[in-house]
């Protein structure tokens, strides 16, 4: 059996890659690129580096800066105006996941119209937008070398997950000088969302031999690096482990796909507004333990590269030695229970089964080694909520 792999036509890989950005302009034939960004790019002075690069071949690029965590369809409204209005004939999508998964979003809209919910899957979107040219500035969501967008229609409180060809970036630009300054919990939670798409593309069904290597790659350089990267994050070695690791990961699960940790995670920032690396590291445990009894020789193969087991002990050593990593990493990095995080218990309790109706409907439940039954959810997300819940998610 074969199987498709996609990436970008481009990646350009190493501390200041960004100065090879007009030579990969050129190489696309774009001359009238627009920035898709957001605030915090431009008060780091990130956009101005990127213009003075741009000036020094004449290039002049305009800049759209009103992307927001978590985009939604209204954040992106003014950038698809402002394409459909010029002749841009490139976007230079700049910054974390969130204005690279915009500047996808805009790229077809803005040249093909109608409203995100036309795009959704499974409709596969490979219709050919502008061309985006990605420069990731966290290492953790991968975007810049994934065929996937999420946005949310903030009139259903749905995070809407679009999928096709027509998303990837035509090039990359993988440039680990740019997280240097990325705060500790951004870290964190980026971290972790990197270390679930390698855990997730690898126990995947639809995984195949060549995800299953960038997965594995992906896992041996976060594991020895996370914590060093979120205690001290002027350590280059560690910026440059976590930015590759999280690109390979991106390969892994474009490649192959996420799970049930992700099919949870969506609905949990559409309703609550947590950061999807951060409601995904709030899973990850959980969602683990859950899944392991389906696929045990998988998720070993996980810790071992991850390097918390080695080859002389059992399958299921190695998944005690996972779970228990899994868990003191949480405690180690700081990542709150959606209790401590605010959200309120009568809200989370009353939207229970509408999270559960999102996540099987995003398809990602059923791309896990164990599928949970609707009782079974309801109780992850019990689980979720304190930490403390006692409810059942023992192999069934």
């Amino acid at each position: 059996m074969s199987h498709s792999i996609l990436l970008p036509r481009t990646m350009e890989i190493g501390r200041d890659a960004c100065q090879k950005l007009p030579e990969i302009l050129a190489s696309l034939g774009v001359k009238k690129p627009l920035i898709i960004t957001d605030e915090m790019m431009v008060k780091l002075g990130y956009v101005d580096n990127v213009q003075t690069i741009l000036k020094k071949v004449n290039i002049t690029a305009d800049v759209f800066s009103d992307t927001v965590p978590e985009p939604t369809e209204s954040s992106i409204e003014a950038g698809v105006s402002q394409v459909k209005a010029q002749d841009y004939d490139g976007l230079i999508a700049l910054g974390g996941g969130s204005p690279i998964d915009s500047a996808k979003a805009i790229s077809i809209l803005g040249k093909f119209g109608g409203v995100i919910r036309d795009y959704k899957f499974p409709r596969q979107v490979d219709e050919t937008g502008l061309p985006i040219i990605a420069i990731p500035t966290t290492a953790g969501t991968g975007s810049e070398v994934t065929r996937f967008t999420i946005i949310t229609d903030e009139a259903n409180n749905e995070k809407l997950l679009c999928v096709g060809m027509g998303f990837m970036p035509i090039a990359a630009i993988i440039d680990y000088s740019l997280t240097m300054s990325v705060p500790p919990r951004t870290t964190a939670d980026t971290g972790i969302d990197a270390m679930t798409h390698a855990i997730e593309a690898y126990i995947s069904p639809k995984r195949n031999a060549y995800s299953d290597q960038q997965a594995l790659a992906a896992l041996r350089l976060i594991g020895p690096n996370i914590q060093t990267a979120y205690h001290n994050g002027k350590d280059e070695i560690a910026r440059e482990a976590m930015m590759l690791g999280s690109t390979l990961a991106g390969i892994a699960f474009c490649n192959s796909s996420v799970a049930l940790v992700h099919g949870m995670s969506r609905p949990i920032g559409a309703f609550f507004h947590v950061p999807h690396g951060l409601s995904n590291a709030m899973l990850l445990p959980t969602i683990t333990e859950f899944g392991i009894s389906s696929a045990p020789d998988r998720y070993a193969d996980c810790a071992r590269a991850l390097g918390i087991s080695d080859h002389s002990e059992s399958d299921d050593q190695a998944n005690a030695s996972l779970v228990k990593y899994l868990k003191s990493l949480n405690k180690e990095l700081q990542v709150p229970t959606l209790a401590e995080f605010g959200v309120q218990k009568a809200d989370f309790d009353a939207l229970i089964d509408t999270m559960c109706e999102q996540a099987f409907a995003s398809g990602s439940p059923n791309n896990n080694p164990r599928i949970p039954s609707l009782e079974e959810m309801i109780q992850l997300y019990t689980l979720l909520w304190d930490g403390h819940s006692t409810a059942d998610v023992s192999p069934s």
